[in-house]
Protein backbone atom coordinates (compact mmCIF):
# COMPACT_ATOMS: atom_id res chain seq x y z
CA UNK A 1 0.00 0.00 0.00
CA UNK A 2 1.34 3.95 -0.93
CA UNK A 3 1.86 6.18 1.94
CA UNK A 4 -0.54 9.20 1.76
CA UNK A 5 0.94 12.16 0.31
CA UNK A 6 1.84 14.97 2.31
CA UNK A 7 -0.99 17.26 0.83
CA UNK A 8 -3.75 15.16 1.70
CA UNK A 9 -2.01 15.35 5.52
CA UNK A 10 -2.12 18.86 5.52
CA UNK A 11 -5.27 19.05 4.48
CA UNK A 12 -6.72 16.78 7.07
CA UNK A 13 -4.20 18.74 9.69
CA UNK A 14 -5.89 21.73 8.53
CA UNK A 15 -9.33 20.65 9.15
CA UNK A 16 -8.89 19.69 12.52
CA UNK A 17 -6.90 22.67 13.28
CA UNK A 18 -10.50 24.37 12.04
CA UNK A 19 -12.18 21.65 14.15
CA UNK A 20 -14.03 20.47 11.17
CA UNK A 21 -15.13 17.38 12.83
CA UNK A 22 -14.59 14.17 14.78
CA UNK A 23 -12.02 11.87 13.58
CA UNK A 24 -14.60 9.35 12.23
CA UNK A 25 -15.61 12.60 10.25
CA UNK A 26 -12.23 13.47 9.08
CA UNK A 27 -11.98 10.14 7.60
CA UNK A 28 -14.65 9.59 5.84
CA UNK A 29 -14.50 13.32 4.61
CA UNK A 30 -10.97 12.04 3.00
CA UNK A 31 -11.47 8.27 2.57
CA UNK A 32 -8.89 7.11 4.53
CA UNK A 33 -8.77 4.93 7.75
CA UNK A 34 -10.10 6.75 11.27
CA UNK A 35 -6.58 4.69 12.31
CA UNK A 36 -4.25 6.77 9.81
CA UNK A 37 -6.31 10.03 11.21
CA UNK A 38 -5.53 9.13 14.77
CA UNK A 39 -1.85 8.50 14.30
CA UNK A 40 -1.49 11.19 12.05
CA UNK A 41 -2.82 13.82 14.47
CA UNK A 42 -1.25 12.42 17.30
CA UNK A 43 2.29 12.68 15.54
CA UNK A 44 1.04 16.13 14.60
CA UNK A 45 0.85 16.99 17.97
CA UNK A 46 3.62 14.95 19.43
CA UNK A 47 6.22 16.15 17.17
CA UNK A 48 4.98 19.02 14.65
CA UNK A 49 6.01 16.32 11.65
CA UNK A 50 3.36 15.17 9.31
CA UNK A 51 6.26 13.50 6.95
CA UNK A 52 5.48 9.76 6.41
CA UNK A 53 7.32 7.50 7.80
CA UNK A 54 10.35 5.67 6.65
CA UNK A 55 9.82 2.57 5.71
CA UNK A 56 11.05 -0.30 7.90
CA UNK A 57 13.06 -2.78 6.25
CA UNK A 58 11.86 -5.77 7.76
CA UNK A 59 14.42 -8.69 9.72
CA UNK A 60 17.99 -8.29 9.35
CA UNK A 61 19.84 -10.68 7.07
CA UNK A 62 21.33 -13.63 8.87
CA UNK A 63 24.12 -14.18 6.84
CA UNK A 64 26.19 -10.97 6.90
CA UNK A 65 29.25 -9.52 4.99
CA UNK A 66 31.36 -11.69 6.42
CA UNK A 67 30.18 -14.80 5.45
CA UNK A 68 29.82 -13.98 1.94
CA UNK A 69 33.21 -15.48 0.60
CA UNK A 70 31.96 -18.84 2.91
CA UNK A 71 28.75 -18.83 0.50
CA UNK A 72 30.69 -18.01 -2.55
CA UNK A 73 32.72 -21.25 -1.91
CA UNK A 74 29.95 -23.51 -1.14
CA UNK A 75 28.20 -22.31 -4.34
CA UNK A 76 31.25 -22.89 -6.47
CA UNK A 77 31.99 -26.22 -5.00
CA UNK A 78 28.18 -27.40 -4.87
CA UNK A 79 27.18 -25.94 -7.44
CA UNK A 80 24.08 -28.48 -8.39
CA UNK A 81 23.47 -27.90 -4.87
CA UNK A 82 19.74 -27.22 -3.74
CA UNK A 83 19.04 -24.59 -1.81
CA UNK A 84 17.92 -27.15 1.18
CA UNK A 85 21.53 -28.90 1.10
CA UNK A 86 23.03 -25.22 0.78
CA UNK A 87 21.51 -24.46 4.21
CA UNK A 88 22.60 -27.32 5.59
CA UNK A 89 26.28 -26.97 4.40
CA UNK A 90 26.15 -23.12 5.34
CA UNK A 91 24.85 -23.86 8.76
CA UNK A 92 27.96 -26.61 9.11
CA UNK A 93 30.20 -23.79 8.23
CA UNK A 94 29.41 -21.25 10.27
CA UNK A 95 26.37 -22.18 12.85
CA UNK A 96 24.08 -20.04 11.16
CA UNK A 97 20.05 -21.43 10.90
CA UNK A 98 19.07 -19.71 7.71
CA UNK A 99 15.85 -20.94 5.56
CA UNK A 100 15.52 -21.59 2.11
CA UNK A 101 13.92 -18.40 1.31
CA UNK A 102 16.53 -16.50 2.93
CA UNK A 103 19.40 -18.30 1.08
CA UNK A 104 18.01 -17.78 -1.86
CA UNK A 105 17.47 -13.95 -1.24
CA UNK A 106 21.44 -13.87 -0.37
CA UNK A 107 22.31 -15.71 -3.52
CA UNK A 108 20.21 -13.30 -5.44
CA UNK A 109 22.13 -10.37 -3.69
CA UNK A 110 24.94 -12.04 -4.67
CA UNK A 111 24.12 -12.97 -8.05
CA UNK A 112 25.62 -16.55 -7.29
CA UNK A 113 24.03 -18.86 -9.63
CA UNK A 114 23.83 -22.47 -9.02
CA UNK A 115 23.62 -24.65 -12.50
CA UNK A 116 21.43 -27.62 -12.52
CA UNK A 117 23.05 -31.03 -13.37
CA UNK A 118 20.51 -33.41 -14.66
CA UNK A 119 22.99 -36.31 -14.97
CA UNK A 120 23.07 -36.13 -10.87
CA UNK A 121 19.53 -35.48 -10.58
CA UNK A 122 18.33 -38.55 -12.61
CA UNK A 123 20.65 -40.65 -10.49
CA UNK A 124 19.42 -39.47 -7.08
CA UNK A 125 15.72 -39.83 -7.86
CA UNK A 126 16.39 -43.09 -9.99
Amino acid sequence: MKAYDTDLRQKIIHAFHKKEGSYRKLAKRFHVSISFVQRLISRYLDTGSIKRLPHKSGNPAKIKDEHYPILQKLVEENNDATLEELCVKMERETNIKISCSGMWKTLEKLQLTRKKNLARRRTRHG
